[in-house]
């Protein structure tokens, strides 16, 4: 069984990522929050968290350092805002042509249940615990590889389930761990505008039960022709 840091150094090699795959963990006290990781000093968003986490950065962040509700509530840290629920946030947002319609959106992002405490962040090469998922932002090639890779084994098709909205949160995190299913997002205007998700980057989010399939059929899918 390959290592963290030995998995991280050959998605970076192989697709030639930018930054590090991004490790997250979910614990339910701050009794299990992993020895040593200290608590973010600041409020950001989840997607920012990411961000600092591909650059290098390893820390936990209570649900009181989350600063966008919609990606809390879906990492199951708290109960979803009564005005997103309804429908009433994204619609004023311009996003949506009536509530209902931003309703019936909300109603399927996928999300975690309220019952965690905080949420772990590492580069992969760096975490000193195993985590629930895996974020990997890159470039549509780089994504097209994990793609390739995840029906390497079995065949098939790809199906990739968005909305458009919280996207580093749902798309790539709640919905990996739910499902079991490597998932990918377009990104959201909250990710791009907050964490600087640049236009010619996509998300992509694996359950780390997945994670040593994957990086070992992009060992073969990379060299195919």
């Amino acid at each position: 069984m390959s290592t963290y840091e030995e998995l991280s150094s050959k998605l970076k090699s192989i697709l030639a990522l930018k930054g590090s795959p991004v490790a997250v963990k979910l614990v339910r006290s701050k009794e299990e929050v992993p020895a040593g990781i200290v608590e973010l000093g600041e409020k950001v968003r989840h997607c920012e968290m990411v961000q600092k986490a591909r650059a290098g950065e390893v820390f936990y962040a209570p649900k009181e350092k989350h600063a966008c509700a919609g990606g809390a509530s879906a990492l199951g840290l708290m109960e979803t805002p009564a005005n997103i629920r309804s429908g009433d946030f994204y619609f004023s947002l311009g996003r949506f042509s009536t509530k209902n319609a931003a309703k019936r959106t909300v109603d399927e992002v996928p999300r975690l249940d309220e019952q965690y405490y905080a949420t772990v962040y590492a580069p992969l090469e760096k975490a000193a615990f195993q985590p629930d998922a895996i974020v990997i932002i890159g470039n549509p090639k780089q994504l097209l590889r994990i793609a390739q890779a995840n029906i390497y084994g079995s065949g098939g098709r790809n199906f990739i389930d968005f909305s458009g909205i919280q996207s580093v949160c749902s798309d790539a995190v709640a919905e990996p761990i739910l499902t079991g299913e490597i998932c990918a997002s377009f990104g959201c205007n909250g990710s791009r505008k907050n964490a600087k998700i640049e236009d010619d980057e996509l998300i992509a989010g694996i359950p780390v039960e997945k994670l040593e399939s994957t990086v070992a059929a992009l060992e073969k899918v990379a060299v195919a022709k």
